[in-house]
């Protein structure tokens, strides 16, 4: 894919604005879900500077060679579950947030150790294209449904009240429910979303260059406005069902972050000393275990955005760098937000729809996450998106990775059925949807897919490894054989040359 703006260049100071704000776009709503998930007063501008923060660690350990933002981790929602429900207080969970982010950073640590003295052909072995081809499509796959589901969803809310029929001393009559809670009509939600696909399609196709470039801005935008209009006419006696943003977040605007690290302190003083080793050790088993799963997703992550910049990040700067950085971008990203921090597809979609490649535009998109943290107003804006339009937009980003995913497998033989038996059992077992968990640790979809490809991969080449063995016999035994073949040719050259002679 031809990229605009390669991972060096840099764009002018407005554009690169624009292009920073368009990934901070991209990566917000996951971003801020996972403590809005988690709740117990998880702070999401924490989280959004804990990103930041993460990122440029990444970016200082990959030597500003690889164009990818770090957000919050939805594979550790479990483990931070575990950590602020378990253990030795529920005032310590704080505390175990970062024990636990620190745990899985160090998994990645040890790995890529091991990976700078290693090597990475192992990986090149057992996850060749056909493997990781599929299991990037996989990535994108499996984020559709959540796509689907903010699509016909708004943000805002409103109270119904409905009549319902009670009996009263034996005699039927109306009376008026307790008012319940519903979003606004899907069909609204709907058309929201679709405008902004819309919209960022035709920016992205028809759209002049620089056009091009900032698509989700303009499509988030222009659903944005949509969704005002119908919000605005929802205020209106009996048309509450239009309303698609809840502007009245505006009224609780959180004016500055609430650091993991400042809250664990308080816990700390405040939390009752129990079986601290017990909660540990319950700690170390939710987040180890995970952060190896997100390591086999970490390794497909870099292949994708290799195949779109068209450099092997998994070489230069290389596997044990981006491990380093997302490790200890994760540690310091949970200090500050107390969420373990991993590559985001999001980003890598945003690269790739864009065109714009330049790890400057992650730079300042880092930079521009620090600082909105501490700006209340235009972090309650981002946060009044509502679903359908980043539905809208994720259609298209999630797409994209899967796009990209098939495009890794263009030159494989799908007509041997070696390679048609893994990358089916790969799709399959990731649509379908494949989850094994084991108490506190989940393994996702695409882990169960990727680990299930690789053990077909092996199993299918188990036949040709053996004839690769036996074609490369040792050079000792060869060398007799080469020798005795050769000598008995060259007698009966010395004989013919003495009977020419006698003649």
């Amino acid at each position: 894919m031809q990229m605009i703006y390669g991972v060096k260049d840099r764009p002018k100071v407005g554009r690169l604005i624009l292009f920073a704000l368009q990934q901070l776009l991209a990566i917000l709503a996951a971003t801020i879900a996972v403590p809005m998930i988690i709740g117990n007063g998880m702070s999401p501008s924490a989280a959004l500077f804990g990103a930041g923060v993460g990122t440029i660690v990444y970016l200082l350990f990959t030597k500003f060679k690889s164009p990818v933002f770090l957000g919050s981790s939805f594979a550790f929602l479990g483990s931070m579950a575990t950590a602020f429900a378990g253990g030795v207080s529920m005032a310590l969970g704080y505390l175990g947030l970062i024990i636990g982010a620190v745990m899985a950073g160090l998994v990645y640590v040890i790995i890529a150790v091991i990976i700078k003295f290693a090597g990475t052909k192992w990986i090149d072995k057992i996850m060749p294209a056909v493997v990781i081809g599929p299991t990037v499509a996989i990535i994108g796959l499996s984020l559709a449904g959540n796509a689907v589901g903010d699509l016909m969803k708004g943000s805002a809310f409103y109270d119904v009240t409905e009549q319902v029929a009670v009996i009263k001393d034996g005699v039927a009559e109306i009376a008026e429910a307790t008012s319940s809670v519903m979003y606004c009509s899907p069909f609204i939600a709907l058309l929201c979303g679709l405008v902004t696909l819309g919209v960022t399609i035709v920016c992205s196709v028809y759209g002049k260059k620089f056009l091009k470039m900032i698509p989700f801005i303009i499509g988030i935008l222009s659903g944005y406005v949509l969704a005002a209009i119908f919000t605005a006419f929802s205020y209106i006696e009996g048309a509450e069902v239009l309303r698609v943003i809840d502007f009245s977040k505006f009224n609780n605007m959180q004016w500055y972050p609430d650091f993991a690290f400042i809250s664990a302190i308080g816990d700390i003083n405040a939390g009752e000393v129990g079986s601290i080793g017990a909660y540990i050790g319950k700690i170390a088993v939710a987040y180890i275990p995970v952060a190896f799963v997100v390591f086999e997703e970490h390794i497909a992550d870099h292949k994708n955005i290799s195949s779109i910049i068209e450099t092997d990040l998994l070489k230069d700067p290389g596997l044990s760098r981006t491990l380093l950085g997302d490790g200890v971008g994760s540690m310091v990203g949970a200090v500050f937000g107390g969420c373990p921090n991993t590559t985001y597809g999001e980003s890598v979609g945003c690269v790739a729809i864009s065109g714009n490649a330049s790890v400057i535009t992650i730079l300042v998109t880092a930079g521009l996450a620090i600082v909105c943290a501490f700006i209340a107003p235009f972090t309650t804006f981002l946060a009044t998106i509502p679903s359908c339009v980043m539905g809208g937009v994720c259609i298209a980003l999630y797409g994209f990775i899967a796009v990209s995913g098939l495009k890794m497998i263009q030159h494989v033989d799908l007509n041997d059925n070696k390679n048609l038996f893994v990358v089916s059992v790969i799709l399959i077992a990731g649509v379908g949807g494949m989850v094994l968990n084991f108490g506190e640790v989940t393994i996702t979809e695409v882990a169960c897919a990727l680990i299930l490809g690789i053990l077909v991969y092996l199993l299918v080449n188990i036949k040709s490894k053996k004839k690769e063995e036996a074609v490369a016999q040792p050079a000792e035994e060869v060398a007799p054989v080469a020798e005795a073949v050769n000598e008995e040719p060259a007698k009966e050259e010395v004989k013919e040359v003495k009977e020419d002679e006698k003649l």
